[in-house]
């Protein structure tokens, strides 16, 4: 008997459904590593009809597995030749393997069971899909910022702001709304209602810090002199590097409210699910795009103060190479945070690699450059003091031969007398 398997992209993550022992080996077949899906929680929709409810009952028993879509996990929405659907946006197809074994080519499943044929249920794992990925993005924040040893609190704490203060508490009460989650698996009105207000707070707050960046980057820009640019780069490492921090705290938030968003709206209107997921979906790739502008024109307007201070590297053998090095760590604290937000695909991954490359260019070339002018200095130094050395053995010599000539002549004048 033919056994299916069930997939489905979104753009973000292929969803692999169907029996665990086929799912597990079609996984290693293709290589891709994979986490836990949780279509049990297709169980909790209790106010479908009958047929959504025996179709989600039938799928949350399979095995469902979660691949981040990645280059090499992308290739596999061609190889099996998907198809895609233009009003979920969806692609989905079936894979049938003979005898456990997958033979490689993909076909519609008609049976009733088949996830790909019911919009409800499609709609529900769709749903589910979109909250592993921004759950997977939500931890890869969390090792971010264990990883800069970013204090993220401690910041807020420092700012005076009224809103950023409020940004601490609202992280708490998000936190215990998505452990009553965990442990309902489902969001009530009552949950719901302690975290509708977030995300105005953390707007604000995603806000604020992108405008701290920016004025990094002017105080950087108004220094004239190497000295104070040296100096002022240096420090712009550091605020650089909290208020990423703070803004990568930001988006996980985010994250997290439309995690709670997604299941309030299956709890409450599920026929409104898919278009919901959508806007979401939409509404967090305009958050990606303004992070991208603005750590962009950061991570820019720094280069061009490194290139200041290159040109003047002769003279400040020592400042300049400095400036460079501080633009080349904002830079790659920037492409750090792109890698952890899921900014790497297509043009910002190129970007962001080449910032970084440039950066270093222009530092190796500040250094060597640095180098050689230290060098010689160095050369033109030691080449001054051996002339200094060589005029002062002639001068010697000439004293001592006029000396001895005195004394020759006083000795002829005593003869003569």
């Amino acid at each position: 008997m033919d056994n299916e398997i069930q997939l489905i992209s979104d753009g973000d993550g292929l969803a692999v459904i169907g029996d665990a022992t086929d799912v597990d080996r079609f996984l290693v077949s293709e290589g891709l590593s994979s986490k836990d899906l949780g279509l049990r929680r297709l169980k909790t929709v209790f106010d479908a009809g009958a047929g959504v409810a025996q179709a989600g009952s039938e799928i949350a028993g399979d095995s469902g597995r979660w691949v981040k879509l990645t280059p090499k996990s992308a290739q596999l929405v061609k190889k099996y030749g998907l198809r895609e659907s233009s009003k979920t946006g969806l692609s989905t197809g079936v894979v049938k393997g003979q005898k456990g074994q997958i033979r490689g080519f993909v076909e519609f499943a008609k049976g009733p069971r088949a996830l790909v044929n019911n919009p409800a249920t499609l709609a529900h794992a769709a749903t589910i899909m979109a909250q592993v990925a921004m759950q997977q993005t939500m931890d890869e924040i969390t090792d971010y910022l264990a990883t800069i040893d970013a204090k993220v609190d401690d910041v807020l704490r420092a700012q005076k702001d009224a809103v950023l203060a409020r940004m601490i508490g609202v992280r708490f009460v998000i936190d215990e709304a998505m452990t009553i989650r965990e442990k309902r698996g489902r969001v009530d009105e009552v949950t719901w209602s302690k975290v509708q207000s977030a995300p105005t707070t953390i707007a604000e707050t995603q806000v604020y810090a992108l405008r701290q960046l920016d004025a990094v980057a002017e105080k950087v820009e108004r220094k004239t002199k190497i000295s104070d640019l040296a100096t002022t780069a240096k420090a712009a490492e550091s605020a650089v590097r909290e208020w990423l921090a703070v803004l990568a705290r930001c988006f996980q938030l985010q994250d997290a409210i439309a995690v709670l968003e997604l299941d309030r709206v299956l709890d409450a209107s599920p026929e409104e699910l898919d278009g919901h997921r959508l806007g979401l979906k939409a509404a967090r790739q305009d958050r990606l795009e303004l992070i991208a502008r603005s750590t962009e024109r950061l991570v820019a307007r720094m280069n061009a103060v490194a290139s200041t201070a290159n040109a003047k590297v002769l003279l400040h053998p020592t400042r300049s190479p400095a400036v460079v090095q501080s633009s080349n760590h904002v830079a790659t604290c920037v492409h750090d945070l792109h890698g952890r937000l899921g900014i790497e695909s297509g043009r910002r991954s190129s970007e962001a690699r080449r910032w970084v490359e440039a950066a270093a260019e222009v530092r190796d070339k500040a250094l060597e450059t640095g180098a050689k002018g230290v060098d010689a200095a160095r050369s033109l130094g030691h080449e001054t003091l051996d002339r200094a050395s060589s005029v002062k053995v002639k001068l010697s010599s000439g004293i001592a031969e006029l000396a001895r000539r005195r004394h020759e002549d006083e000795e002829e004048r005593d003869e003569e007398t």
